[in-house]
């Protein structure tokens, strides 16, 4: 497998705040990261200095054999990492196909008959193609999850970024979510996916990185991570003995 994504020691401040602190980690092709921490780790700035929409003071950020590190974020999108927000903000008063449209002409910079396509595919994969003409308003939370989902694959991912996007939703919502995650990483896109429901990333994730105050404190198969005494003290809040 080829590696699709490095971080090489990034790291980024604001003022005394560190967010990211040397971070340094790879991503192979195809394969499937979670990211878990605690509240205020860091978690979505890594995400935001992926993408560009926070600059990296320091360290080297590389995409599909290419330095990105100042590219600027329509262009890293253009060049293939798309991604979904924890908090669903869809154009409310579109129709669930127009957000879509948006993402494929913006993200991926197609128009017309290829755009339409892409964007009944995307519908398709992610369950909401019933919903088309819907108004994005109108939609419940797994919906707009869903059509989060929809609008980064509109985008022509090579890499998918997910964050918390299992977040708020019940037991039987966050299965079938996890079944439709598991669809498109079947695909061949790569994923990193920040998630605190963890047996939802249980299910889809190949590795596990640990994040505490910007840094990376642990990285491995997951079962193992989880037991780790470090990751039990440090995420999970349980002081374990000797």
């Amino acid at each position: 497998m080829s590696t699709v994504l490095k971080l090489h020691n990034v790291s980024k401040a604001f003022g005394a705040v560190t967010v990211s602190d040397a971070l340094s980690y790879e991503l192979q092709s195809g394969e499937a990261l979670g990211i878990i921490g605690p509240n205020g780790a860091g978690k979505t700035s890594m995400f935001n200095l992926i993408t560009g929409a926070l600059p990296a003071d320091a360290g080297t950020i590389w995409f599909d054999g290419r330095d990105i590190t100042h590219m600027k974020a329509a262009m890293r999108c253009r060049s293939g990492i798309a991604r979904s927000f924890q908090i669903p903000q869809p154009f409310g008063a579109m129709s669930v196909f127009e957000n879509a449209l948006v993402a494929a002409t913006q993200g991926a910079g197609l128009v017309g008959t290829k755009a339409n396509r892409l964007c009944l595919d995307a519908l398709e994969q992610t369950g909401l193609l019933a919903k088309a003409n819907t108004l994005a308003g109108n939609l419940t939370l797994l919906e707009r999850k869903r059509l989060e989902l929809t609008r980064a694959l509109c985008a022509k991912p090579k890499l998918l970024l997910l964050d918390e996007i299992a977040g708020g939703l019940t037991e039987k919502e966050c299965h079938a979510l996890v079944e439709t995650i598991r669809a498109i990483r079947a695909t061949g896109i790569s994923i990193i996916w920040i998630e605190h429901i963890v047996h939802a990333l249980l299910a889809v994730v190949d590795r596990l990185v640990v994040i505490d105050f910007g840094r990376k404190i642990a990285d491995g198969e997951p079962k193992s991570i989880m037991a780790s005494r470090q990751v039990r003290e440090i995420y999970m809040g349980i002081e374990v003995d000797g």
